[in-house]
C-alpha cells in the first residue's frame, strides 16, 4: 500500500493516465486547429476533418499531434514535410472518393 491508501499498481495506474490526460490537454489546441484547417481548405465537417488527420497520422507513423502541428503551421506559411504532404494528398484523395 502507498501513503494514499491506495495498492501501489493503482497509484502508479492513476499517475499514468494524469499525465496522459495533462498531455491531451496540451495537444488538443493545435489538433483543433489543424482540423479548422482542413475544414477550411477541403470543405470537410469535423468529423471528417479529424478522419484525414487520423489517416496521415498512422500511415506516416507520427503522432497525430506532429501531424496537426504541421498542418498548423502550413497554414502559416511553413513548408510541410514531405512525407506528411504525401501522406495528406492520399488521405484527402481517399476521402473525397468516398464522399461522391
Amino acid at each position: 500500500m502507498g501513503e494514499d491508501g491506495l495498492p501501489r499498481d493503482a497509484a502508479v495506474e492513476l499517475l499514468h493516465e494524469k499525465e496522459q490526460l495533462k498531455h491531451a490537454m496540451e495537444s488538443r489546441p493545435v489538433i483543433d486547429m489543424a482540423r479548422g484547417v482542413l475544414m477550411a481548405g477541403f470543405a470537410c465537417e469535423p468529423d471528417e476533418a479529424w478522419e484525414i488527420l487520423v489517416t496521415v497520422s498512422q500511415h506516416a507513423n507520427t503522432k497525430l499531434r506532429d501531424v496537426a502541428e504541421a498542418i498548423a503551421s502550413a497554414a502559416t506559411g511553413k513548408p510541410m514535410p514531405e512525407l506528411l504532404q504525401e501522406h495528406l494528398a492520399i488521405a484527402v484523395q481517399s476521402w473525397q472518393a468516398r464522399r461522391t
